[in-house]
């Protein structure tokens, strides 16, 4: 999945809806104080752009591609699991750090207005929410009702093309576009990433699952993709869809929440 600017997609106004909250204990059993979610909606934003290298100073895109690499795989061999039970040295942060937050927004495109729901939107629906429902056993994560309070923004609609390294056009069921903004919400400035998540409704209600359950890995920060079958955020989907987190999307995740976060 690329990291960097991406074309915007069209809002619609959404419908309000119950935001749920969507919130577990962690999963090692014991009882934990619930986070303090703040989802504001968003009253302005401006694109952000990696400032220009300087001698000794700031560092390109590229090259903080590169130190981020670096720093993952130093990290692997020297504190982390070098039996491979994690993917730390496939993720790749962003030239302004690591995409992670202590506690997420996520807006789900609503079924359509005016209308009774279709079994085909409603399936749709019901396979999304449980894949977050995985992710929130993980993460704090809040449902909002409208779109400009959150961070990650999910729509029923099938990606668009995109050209291969073999400039073939190739389909797919599900994609993560990431673009770092600054934003203002409650009259403050911070840089927040802001993820629009495309889910194909035309599968079948556990590939839809399986896909929403691994693009949404990708919003949540994991910007990369495991070198095994068995986990979530695998570079190829197999024929049965994985519909649970592995020990090792677990362990990955972790060490991810460890990292320092966005720093302009």
């Amino acid at each position: 999945m690329p990291i960097g600017p991406v074309q915007p997609v069209p809002l619609q106004v959404p419908l309000p809806e119950p935001p749920p909250l969507l919130l577990q204990g962690a999963r090692s059993g014991g009882a934990v104080p619930a986070p303090r979610f703040d989802c504001p909606p968003l009253t302005d934003s401006r694109p952000w752009t990696a400032p220009e290298p300087r001698a000794g100073a700031a560092i390109g895109s590229k090259q903080a591609d590169r130190q981020g690499d670096d720093a993952a795989k130093a990290s692997l061999l020297s504190g982390g699991d070098a039996g491979g039970g994690d993917y730390r040295q496939l993720l790749k942060p962003t030239a302004a750090g690591w995409p992670v937050r202590s506690s997420w927004c996520v807006w789900i495109e609503p079924l359509a207005p005016g209308t009774p729901a279709s079994s085909f939107e409603a399936r749709w629906q019901r396979a999304v929410e449980a894949a977050l429902v995985t992710w929130q056993g993980e993460l704090p994560i809040q449902r909002v009702a409208t779109a400009d309070q959150a961070q990650v923004r999910l729509w029923r609609r099938r990606p668009p093309l995109k050209s291969g390294s073999d400039g073939a056009l190739r389909a797919s069921h599900g994609r993560a576009l990431l673009e770092l903004r600054q934003v203002q919400r409650l009259g403050q400035w911070q840089l927040e990433p802001l993820v629009e998540v495309l889910i194909s409704p035309g599968q079948r209600p556990e590939a839809i699952q399986a896909t929403s359950l691994h693009e949404l890995g990708h919003a949540f920060g994991l910007w990369g993709h495991s070198d095994q079958d068995g986990d979530v955020m695998a570079v190829s989907p197999t024929a049965r869809p994985v519909l649970s987190l592995s020990p090792r999307d677990r362990a990955t995740l972790r060490w991810l929440l460890r990292q320092p976060g966005l720093a302009p």
